[in-house]
């Protein structure tokens, strides 16, 4: 093996994940609106990548640390890479909408205009449109290089209008900025057509454009261009170990809507003139700056209107119920019986909403507890917490209020929960806590019996129907004892006495088991026994653990991968890992759950787990994976990870030579694993019925 073990820069394989997306709105065979709706997760995507990593590589740089603390390599080299990446993708963003969108739109009797192609009544609709609800939002600010430097509101979109003065003779140039108000206002607005059934709309930015000299008297506009800032998302808080860390976190979230900038989009038509004095103005260098097309924030073609045109998206799957547990008299008679697997977003989240409220009012329940790192906006898991509370329960909750971008939700359903009389317990300070972990506690005749809820994904009633996850409910003594453990170590920070033995816990045992079992199928393969891994997650990145699927492929061991997202690993390199086939798949559902499958001489290990294999999740977090015993429950966990390296329509290889290639078979009959998942646990669900 050599010295230096062959890595993909986390950054650049995330864009390389990022393209996946891209390339399924390019892709003819989606439906059109499910085309627009990835452009706009590929733009969501990416607005975040840049308030997080590239915000961090541009840290780097102003401190004068040379590596980062993953890879040894500049981070100038990477900000360099990734702008050139994000360049390239912008520009087919651009041809795809123009060019493939648009013209389909148009087909459908949908109409994008521009405000040139207007007639004149849909002008005066725009005029009074403006006058009516758009006046109140535009304040125009005059740019004078540095002695007036306006803030730029994070992610929102301004016009840079150029501007001469009518009054002067020499036709001085001015510069001023305005927002344009989504904030406030939809950004595509719909305008009368001039055809009947036929639906046209016009951007919110080109309202403005078009009325853009009502709001400058004076001046003569000699064009306007639009801008975009995207700031630092990173909280900053300066020793996590001393004083309230919450309060610290509530204070970091307001430095954080002014933070500095990691990036300025522009109109690539903008004249160098206007965006040298930009820069000037908002102290921004070459690499800080990043061309895009006429309309930034792609992110709002998630309110594309529709017009209920439902053709035009994917034919819906709709959530199957999990009778065993709907339908059970109660959950807990039905979790006495058998362990129960459920399968999001292809079975109905209904089971662990029933969970809790059930949880709630039985007489026999003593104690509920949770761990919360992300939750719905409007979540019956909390109402039914606090139920609970007025039912005599003692409740508690471990709220992660570093979970980025829901850190100020966390905190609000924190007072909610406190306020209400649960009992609340706040994040660890230097790590997270990404358990996805629920117990109840019930007394029957002075007889204690625990259950639990272990799930890849969070209580959140939302992503339920859009994340694709495993939950298993269990009164397994093996798992709800140990389960007990971790919260005890939750609300007591105290190292638990007894070593976990059928959990994995981050901070514990996790990396230590995880490299046990590599070592079993290392083991196996170099005495000529039958071994195999499947592993699932959303990313692959911790350099040692991929140090350890080489060894693994060398030794002869059959590695197969399946990564949603970044994956440091490189697959399938003559000598290093000819072993490891590694794969991904971008489709309807994004695929969230984690996996691990160990052939173990024919036992058939599986584990699913909150943790990917990255350093963040091994070292700074508490994790838990967790086995299945269940014959049953592990046959149908397995059966769909084969279902899924069968895909040979949304999967596409991430090889050393194959990157982001679909996995086409000649002649192969068409195989779409999300869909084939689906009608294989309704079969499921069909025959325990029988």
């Amino acid at each position: 093996m050599k010295n230096t073990v062959p890595l993909i820069h986390r950054d650049i394989s995330w864009l390389s994940f990022n393209y996946r997306v891209l390339q399924e709105a390019r892709d003819p065979s989606n439906p059109l609106y499910e085309r627009i709706k990835f452009i706009a997760i590929y733009s969501n995507n990416l607005e975040e990548f840049f308030k997080v990593r590239v915000a961090h590589h541009r840290n780097v740089m102003r401190v004068g640390r040379k590596k980062t603390r993953e890879f040894l390599i500049d981070s100038k080299d990477i900000l360099e890479q990734i702008l050139t990446i994000v360049t390239s993708h912008q520009l087919e963003i651009e041809n795809i909408f123009n060019n493939q969108i648009i013209p389909e739109l148009q087909e459908h009797r949908i109409n994008l205009k521009r405000r040139l192609e207007l007639s004149p009544e849909q002008l005066h609709f725009l005029e009074k449109y403006f006058t009516d609800h758009l006046q109140p939002y535009v304040q125009p600010i005059l740019l004078d290089g540095k002695r007036i430097k306006p803030f730029l509101n994070n992610a929102s979109i301004y016009l840079a209008v150029h501007l001469q003065s009518v009054k002067n003779s020499k036709n001085k140039t001015n510069y001023a900025i305005v927002q344009i108000p989504t904030h406030k206002i939809p950004r595509f607005i719909e305008i009368p057509s001039n055809t009947p059934d036929v639906y046209d709309l016009i951007y919110l930015d080109d309202i403005i454009r078009h009325c853009i000299q009502w709001i400058f008297p004076g001046f003569s506009i000699v064009q306007s261009y639009s801008i975009k800032l995207t700031r630092d998302a990173e909280l900053y808080i300066d020793d996590e170990f001393e004083g309230d860390l919450l309060n610290k976190i509530r204070e970091s979230l307001q430095k954080r809507k002014v933070g500095p900038a990691s990036r300025l989009v522009y109109d690539k038509n903008m004249p160098q003139e206007l965006l040298k004095y930009l820069m000037n103005v908002f102290g921004l260098q070459a690499h800080d700056i990043l061309p895009e097309g006429r309309y930034h924030n792609n992110f709002d073609l998630f309110s594309f209107p529709d017009f209920g045109k439902k053709h035009l998206k994917n034919r819906e799957l709709t959530p199957l119920s999990y009778p065993d547990l709907e339908n059970a008299g109660s959950i807990f008679e039905a979790m006495e019986k058998k362990d129960h697997l459920i399968h999001v977003p292809y079975h109905r989240y209904e089971s662990v909403v029933k969970f809790f409220e059930e949880a709630a009012t039985d007489p026999d329940v003593t104690h509920i507890k949770i761990v919360q790192y992300r939750v719905a906006k409007n979540s019956r898991i909390m109402e039914a917490l606090i139920k609970a509370v007025k039912e005599g329960k003692q409740v508690s909750a471990f709220i992660e209020v570093k979970a980025r971008f829901d850190e100020e939700a966390n905190i609000k359903w924190g007072e909610v929960l406190e306020k209400n009389g649960v009992r609340v317990h706040y994040s660890f300070s230097g790590i997270k806590v990404h358990s996805k972990l629920a117990l109840v506690r019930k007394n029957i005749n002075s007889e204690i019996t625990h259950y639990a809820y272990l799930s890849t994904g969070n209580f959140h009633e939302d992503t339920a129907r859009l994340y694709s996850d495993f939950g298993l409910f269990t009164k397994d003594n093996r798992l709800t004892d140990e389960v007990t453990r971790v919260f005890s170590f939750l609300e007591t920070k105290n190292k638990p006495e007894e070593a976990f033995e059928h959990l994995m816990v981050g901070k514990f045992n996790l990396r230590i088991v995880l490299n046990k079992l590599i070592d079993q199928e290392i083991h196996a393969a170099k005495i000529k026994k039958p071994c195999g891994i499947t592993l699932k997650m959303n990313s692959l990145q911790e350099p040692k653990l991929i140090t350890r699927l080489y060894e693994a492929s060398q030794a002869g061991v059959p590695v197969k991968l399946l990564i949603r997202g970044m994956c440091s690993l490189v697959a399938g390199l003559p000598g290093i890992s000819d072993n490891i086939e590694c794969i991904s798949i971008v489709d309807r559902y994004l695929e969230h759950s984690r996996v691990f499958h160990f052939h173990s001489n024919g036992a058939n290990l599986v584990y699913l787990s909150s943790a990917d294999w990255m350093g963040r999740n091994l070292y700074r977090r508490v994790e838990t994976v967790f086995p299945v015993y269940d014959v049953d429950l592990k046959k149908q966990i397995i059966d769909t990870l084969n279902i899924q390296f069968r895909d040979n329509i949304k999967s596409r290889f991430l090889s050393f030579n194959r990157e982001n290639e679909y996995k086409k078979e000649l002649n192969a009959v068409p195989f779409q694993a999300q869909v084939e998942t689906y009608y294989y646990l309704k079969r499921e669900i069909a025959n325990r019925n029988l």
